[in-house]
């Protein structure tokens, strides 16, 4: 059965989705829920949604490069973004000039980047990016500056959303369907 769901998107979306070569993605509030949980020792804890995980890892798995862009710092979003094989840059101070750093170092155009953000540190970069996204619960001001936005919430499938808008766009979708089911 083909992929059923990429006319859901509108055309224009579906053509800035089949440019992407890099994907990249804030934290908190995008990949997790956006709550900071600490102990009584200060230690942090985040949670991951396990199909935004997959997501990710299908993304990396055709081609597509995958990276983490957060203004906190910490090792949670690094363990998480090297146990999916991709790479994480922590204390970004100014995401547009990292990302630009990162898809040079690929010998990418901006045209070829989707960020995916959801507050203020991640407003800067979505006017220059091809694929500007947020889950369905970011902040207003992001909310209106953004190309698409998921029906998802951060943290709990956005991201898997936008992978597979991806892997539609850019012919994917069939062969990850068919290898699934064997």
């Amino acid at each position: 059965m083909p992929y059923s769901h990429l006319n859901d998107y509108p055309a224009a979306i579906r053509e800035r989705a089949a440019r992407i070569r890099l994907a990249c993605f804030d934290v908190d509030g995008t990949l997790t829920d956006g709550r900071l949980t600490f102990d009584s020792s200060g230690r942090e804890y985040k949670s991951f949604h396990v199909q935004d995980g997959q997501g990710l890892a299908l993304l990396r798995k055709v081609g597509i490069e995958v990276h983490f862009v957060t203004a906190r710092g910490g090792a949670i979003a690094a363990h998480r973004a090297a146990e999916l094989g991709a790479s994480s840059h922590g204390d970004v101070k100014d995401k547009l000039v990292c990302v630009k750093l990162i898809a040079e170092s690929l010998g990418l155009s901006l045209e070829q980047v989707a960020f995916m953000g959801d507050d203020l540190a991640d407003l800067r970069i979505l006017p220059h990016v091809g694929l500007a996204v947020a889950p369905a619960n970011a902040h207003p001001w992001v909310r209106e500056r953004v190309h698409w936005r998921t029906v998802a919430r951060g943290g709990e499938g956005a991201a898997r959303e936008l992978c597979d808008l991806l892997l539609g766009a850019q012919g994917h979708a069939e062969d990850v369907l068919n290898g699934a089911l064997g």
